[in-house]
């Protein structure tokens, strides 16, 4: 029987700074599962922005069944990115903050179940979205919480997590400033509004259990736009608990519906986020589902 060829991509800079191991250990730790699974693998380690697509084209190249990223969701991404339209499948070992694509998978928590999982697992196809020039496959956003990841991306004072995410949204909710959109989409007259953001979801939820678009598919060649409207900070914070009770479709002020494809000019230009990693303020938006774009291994109880 031949052996599966692995690659995993690891970041040793992802994770709260307490939790992180030496890339010594990391990779060590890698290769005892892989040697305890008889996988023929190869463990990588990044060492800064976008290395982890470069090595994972390397992989792709080299004919690797499965590529594992190890790592936030920044890492899945560009791990994922170098994988859209091959034979090879993405493993997910979530180490970041949102996890927002592990979770949704159903892959374990814990660093070593992940990459059992991974390794063990059965493959699925989801597709995935277009953002401009970027490719996505859990979320992108523009507005509000495009700026909110902005601004704890670039703060060095917080601890990574869901606590310093949210003390930093709550703040900047009262600073924020919305732009004006134009949405357009094929069949539809152009539609002109004021939102706090705009949610692009492949997937149902940001990260960490927040569900943006409760009845979102991976799989449906469909992605769900979700508007919701410039509104009073108290207003917003009194109904948070929509999001992680996935009742937010149900809040008759937030629209929700599925598109294949649109273009959104935002004025001022307004900042966006893909997949939890910020790219700037952008004047006009490109979206698109790519349809089966992606294989991804899941654990077989999925």
């Amino acid at each position: 029987m031949t052996r599966p060829r692995v690659a995993v991509i690891a970041n040793p800079a992802a994770g709260p700074s307490w939790r992180r191991r030496p890339p010594e250990a990391i990779a060590a730790g890698i290769e005892q599962v892989l040697s305890r699974h008889h996988a023929d693998g190869q463990v990588m380690l990044t060492s800064g922005p976008g290395h982890a697509t470069a090595l994972a084209r390397e992989a792709v190249k080299a004919g690797a069944d499965l590529v594992v990223a190890w790592g936030g969701d920044g890492t899945i991404n560009e791990v994922a990115s170098a994988l859209v339209h091959s034979r090879a499948a993405l493993g997910i070992v979530p180490v970041g903050s949102g996890n927002g694509l592990g979770r949704e998978v159903g892959v374990p928590s814990g660093r070593e179940a992940a990459l059992e999982a991974a390794l063990a697992g059965r493959d699925r196809m989801i597709d995935a979205g277009q953002l401009n020039s970027r490719a996505f496959f859990n979320t992108a956003g523009i507005g509000f919480d495009g700026h909110v990841i902005g601004v704890f991306a670039s703060a060095t004072w917080h601890v990574r997590g869901l606590p310093s995410y949210a003390a930093v949204a709550i703040r900047e909710l009262f600073r924020y400033r919305p732009s004006a959109y134009v949405i357009r989409e094929d069949g539809r007259p152009d539609q002109a509004r004021g939102a706090l953001l705009i949610s692009v979801a492949n997937t149902r939820q940001w990260g960490n259990g927040a569900l943006i678009a409760p009845a979102a598919r991976m799989d449906d060649e469909r992605l769900d736009l979700v508007i919701v409207p410039p509104l009073p900070p108290a207003v917003v914070l009194a109904n948070m608990w929509r999001l992680f009770s996935g009742s937010l479709a149900g809040w008759a002020t937030v629209e929700t519906r599925q598109i294949r494809a649109a273009t959104i000019l935002a004025s001022p230009p307004a900042p966006v986020q893909v997949d939890g990693e910020p790219v700037g303020d952008l004047a006009a938006i490109e979206i698109r589902v790519i349809p089966a774009a992606l294989r991804v291994r899941v654990p077989r109880s999925r």
